[in-house]
């Protein structure tokens, strides 16, 4: 029987996101309004950004325009690209000379090619970057690094059926039967007879990669070859609120007039993809969205873009285009019975905050998302007048040989995000870690075992 994991209130979300979103310090690259950026006198573009669909349709071009008002710019305004789903934002500086920006959206594989082909300044990508990207573009510096990986928003894969669907929720070893075909009408889950018809992202797309991931190779399934692939999220969410058979996967904003279901993995409750629960990666199908760029940032344009995509200006344009912005809020947990006693009191008592800490894998240092988390982290402390005696950091892990050494483990990773806030002079009310407890992934393979090692900030 799957383990109950604490559903989030967000009641208080909404109110309060737009002022903690002008309160966020962006970690290493403090905001300030940017010196006048350079504009090609030969009227070629100033940046190029290639890649995910997912940040190409809608929030690259947002985050452009933003940056483009931020400078001065008037007159701002999309165009077509040349090829579909390619655009360019154009503007208009003070003294009247016109600034294009190129955004093309053709898949998360395709911006690494386009770096690596001198065709691109900034790769977009909704999943991270690959061992074999990473090594063909090592001539740019380390692309893992924190100043080559930007983490500029969190998504979460829907996946959607026709609004007149009675499922409810699924499992992802369901999931994983019924893309690869194996599961093929609808009685088979309880639902009314009917083949069940695929709906898929194409081959270059971030999103079926991470679907591939998450759901496909975690049980050994391949797609099914009769599923239908698109390119375009749009297209392919209006096609299966048009198929009262059908079921496909999306990124959070496309969801659109489908219905999302709800999703367990492993011993975790299934869930819904709210704003709370992605928010905390909790939600088994939640994904980081990336930007990509050469460690060092010879482009200017390429720089500024990055840190407004961090500021708190860009961290709004995120929340205003449906993706969840990194945004640190204080959200009441439910208690219930299937929570240990020291967690039912936690959740009794104080408040759980929206941003959970993951580490690189096979290592205790805490991963690019995280580094940047500590100073959201601190700067909400701050505000809120919670660096003293406030703070509760409570650990987690996958299971081991012995649940003592599980429990031990889970304890030092609290302790990891402990030293690096208490450099920062918070003092805290209690360290804890609870091993195994409460999975929010299953723990049969790496990426789930990852997601699993994670420490919560709850504050009184």
């Amino acid at each position: 029987m799957p383990r109950a994991l604490p559903a989030c209130t967000q009641s208080t979300w909404s109110s309060t996101c737009a002022a903690l979103l002008l309160g966020f310090i962006c970690y290493a690259l403090p905001w300030s309004v940017f010196a006048a950026l350079p504009i090609p006198a030969d009227g070629s573009s100033a940046l190029r950004i290639q890649g995910s669909n997912t940040i190409g349709a809608k929030l690259g071009p947002a985050l452009v325009k933003g940056l483009l008002e931020e400078q001065g710019f008037t007159a701002i305004r999309l165009q077509a690209g040349d090829a579909e789903n390619e655009q360019k934002v154009i503007g208009t500086s003070a003294d009247g000379r016109r600034l294009v920006i190129e955004v093309a959206a053709h898949g998360s594989a395709t911006g690494f090619s386009a770096l690596q082909g001198g065709n691109a300044d900034l790769a977009a990508s909704s999943r991270p970057i690959k061992d074999g990207e990473a090594s063909a573009l090592v001539g740019l510096g380390d692309m893992k690094s924190p100043g080559a990986e930007q983490i500029i928003a969190i998504d979460g894969l829907a996946i959607i059926l026709h609004p007149s669907n009675p499922l409810a929720a699924l499992r992802i070893d369901q999931l994983a039967q019924i893309f690869a075909g194996e599961v093929q009408d609808w009685a088979q889950l309880g639902g009314s007879r009917g083949s069940i018809n695929l709906y898929a992202r194409d081959d270059n797309s971030g999103t079926y990669d991470t679907f591939k991931e998450l759901v496909l190779s975690a049980n050994g399934k391949t797609l099914a070859n009769n599923a239908r692939r698109f390119e375009s999220s749009e297209k392919l969410s209006d096609a299966v609120s048009q198929d009262p058979q059908g079921i496909g996967f999306i990124g959070l904003p496309y969801i659109r007039q489908a219905k999302a279901v709800a999703i367990a993995a492993g011993d975790s409750q299934a869930m819904l993809p709210s704003v709370t629960l992605i928010a905390t990666e909790d939600y088994p199908l939640s994904r980081r969205l990336f930007l990509y760029n050469q460690p060092e940032m010879h482009n200017p344009w390429v720089k500024a873009l990055v840190r407004f995509a961090h500021s708190p200006r860009g961290q709004a344009i995120v929340d205003q285009n449906g993706f969840i912005a990194q945004t640190v809020q204080a959200v009441k947990v439910a208690a219930n019975s299937a929570m240990p006693a020291s967690y039912q009191t936690l959740a009794r008592e104080a408040q759980r905050l929206s941003v959970n800490f993951r580490f690189q894998q096979g290592s205790a240092s805490l991963d690019n998302k995280a580094q940047r988390d500590i100073e959201r982290v601190l700067a909400y402390l701050q505000s809120q007048d919670k660096l003293r005696q406030k703070v509760v950091l409570v650990g987690f892990g996958d299971p081991k040989a012995d649940p003592a050494r599980a429990e031990l483990l889970s304890k030092l990773r609290a302790m990891a995000v402990r030293r690096e806030l208490a450099r920062h002079g918070v003092i805290f009310r209690e360290i804890t870690g609870l091993g195994d407890e409460l999975p929010v992934a299953a723990n049969d393979a790496d990426e789930g075992r990852i997601k699993n090692r994670r420490v919560e900030v709850w504050v009184y």
